[in-house]
């Protein structure tokens, strides 16, 4: 876990711009079957597309089984459409309960012979329906070093405290809020001049430069420990 309120150094802070822990693998795994995804998505699916993009390089041993999105108008249909993914709609605001709407995304997700769920922006509060049909093996990204700064805003908090560095924590999902075991994180340092947009940026590549590679080391710890190829 890195902790942002560190006092960096100038030429500490040099040095952080490229920190990954744990670090990016030098040799992706392998498993006996491609892991099989479902992508959550409320947005516009740019870290769809980074998962893709590593899954077509042959780097993260996987294949997008379907995106499941929850706005009519969210980009990440026609990022879906280009990148050849099936998309499914589950309107958040035609169910009466969260727990409703959780048990079709599990049935949705089965359905397309899914394994791990991979939220990718995906702007919902999870339940236990959700969590359970995939006990282990659903993972989201935030734009913060967890545990620092959960919840919505998390750039701005950041701001606002005044840390030296910023950066996002791929985690384990766990009913608590952005809570759950720390998978992966990367470090961005903060700019005095950085405006939450500026920030917000250059947080996001390193989303697309992380995500898949958590997602392959959360899958391989997961066959370990359970003994799957």
């Amino acid at each position: 876990m890195i902790d942002p309120n560190v006092n960096f150094s100038a030429a500490m802070l040099e040095t952080v711009s490229a920190l990954v822990s744990p670090p990016l693998p030098a040799v992706w795994p392998r498993f006996e079957q491609p892991l099989g995804l479902g992508v959550l998505a409320s947005g516009n699916g740019s870290n769809l597309e980074a998962i893709a993009q590593a899954i077509q390089r042959g780097d993260l041993h996987a294949q997008i089984q379907v995106v499941v999105y929850n706005n009519p108008g969210a980009g990440v249909v026609e990022r879906s459409a280009r990148l050849g993914l099936p998309a499914v709609l589950l309107n958040h605001r035609q169910y009466a309960s969260r727990e409703a709407l959780d048990h079709d995304i599990v049935q949705t997700l089965h359905a397309h012979g899914t394994d791990w769920v991979i939220m990718a922006g995906w702007m919902r509060c999870v339940t236990a329906v959700l969590i359970d049909g995939f006990a282990g093996r659903v993972l989201n990204i935030h734009p913060s070093l967890l545990p620092s700064f959960p919840g919505l805003r998390a750039v701005e908090q950041a701001l606002a405290a005044g840390v030296k560095v910023a950066g996002c924590t791929v985690h384990q999902v766990e009913l608590a809020v952005d809570s759950g075991p720390i998978v992966m994180q990367a470090v961005v340092p903060v700019d005095q001049a950085d405006s939450a947009a500026d920030l917000q940026a250059r947080i996001q590549g390193q989303e697309h430069r992380i995500y898949a590679a958590a997602i392959a080391l959360a899958a391989s710890r997961d066959r370990a420990a359970n003994r799957r190829g």
